[in-house]
């Protein structure tokens, strides 16, 4: 079995001086898909933004092996990826000036754009069918073209690690069905994914769920498990059931009936 891509202790982290992680215990597989889920104000999001090292945070996280503290800027850019909610970036660039920013990390300072670099982009860009629009100003796209662009940025980092939050955000069905495609392949080339979804279903067809309740895990395990299953319907109150369809297993609301 590979070393954890993360080994975290004891982590804690606080918003606006209110306390919002408790003392965390974790540890997420490398080389797999795992999906951090829960009800609004469980705390997700800031759990992902902890270990990718944007807030302050108690405790200890390691990202393969080494306190991320530890690791130099550039080198932990370089083995970090990060597409978050809502970012932005300025609309009169292009969509590959966009793109081109996920290649910082691997360029010196003023450095003109390698070849790599520029093979990284278009492969960033044709994997999230954005390619055609490369010369297109990104205040010119819709949301969900935007989003596709964003997640080519994180792409073109090609770093071992990807945290993801809400990446299906603006992404109608047929985009987040390529999106799911797009993360099975880069697991299948041994590449680490963490994301934080609100769509259940999708996130059913990830290895691993951590599955939170205000600031703390309520269970970690697989996603075809029957604890796992159990534990995510209890902490959405049981206003969702699992069940399998069609050879995959899909999350339904309860409704009560009067």
């Amino acid at each position: 079995m590979n070393a954890p891509a993360y080994v975290i202790r004891s982590l804690g982290a606080s918003l606006g001086g209110r306390p919002i992680l408790h003392g965390i215990d974790l540890e997420l597989r490398a080389s797999a898909w795992t999906s951090i889920v829960g009800p609004n104000g469980a705390g997700k999001s800031t759990l992902l933004r902890a270990i990718g090292g944007l807030l302050p945070r108690s405790g200890r996280v390691e990202l393969l092996g080494r306190e991320l503290h530890d690791w130099p800027r550039q080198e932990r850019a370089r083995a970090l990826s990060w597409l978050g909610q809502n970012q932005v970036a300025a609309e009169d660039l292009t969509v590959h000036d966009v793109a081109m920013l996920g290649r910082l990390p691997h360029q010196g300072w003023l450095a003109p754009a390698s070849p790599a670099d520029q093979a990284a982009v278009e492969r960033a860009l044709r994997q999230t069918q954005a390619w055609d629009w490369r010369d297109r100003p990104l205040g010119a796209l819709s949301g969900g073209e935007r989003q596709r662009v964003l997640l080519a940025r994180a792409l073109a980092v090609e770093a071992q690690l990807l945290l993801m939050d809400e990446p299906l955000a603006n992404l109608d069905p047929p985009h987040q069905a390529d999106w799911l495609l797009l993360v099975r392949e880069l697991v299948s080339a041994g590449r680490t994914v963490v994301s934080v979804l609100h769509e259940i279903s999708i996130a059913l067809h990830a290895d691993d769920l951590v599955v939170m309740d205000r600031g703390r895990i309520a269970h970690h395990g697989a996603c075809d498990e029957a604890a796992t299953q159990r534990a995510l319907e209890q902490v959405f109150d049981h206003r969702i059931a699992i069940h399998a369809l069609a050879g995959q297993w899909v999350a339904l609301p309860v409704t009560s009936v009067a």
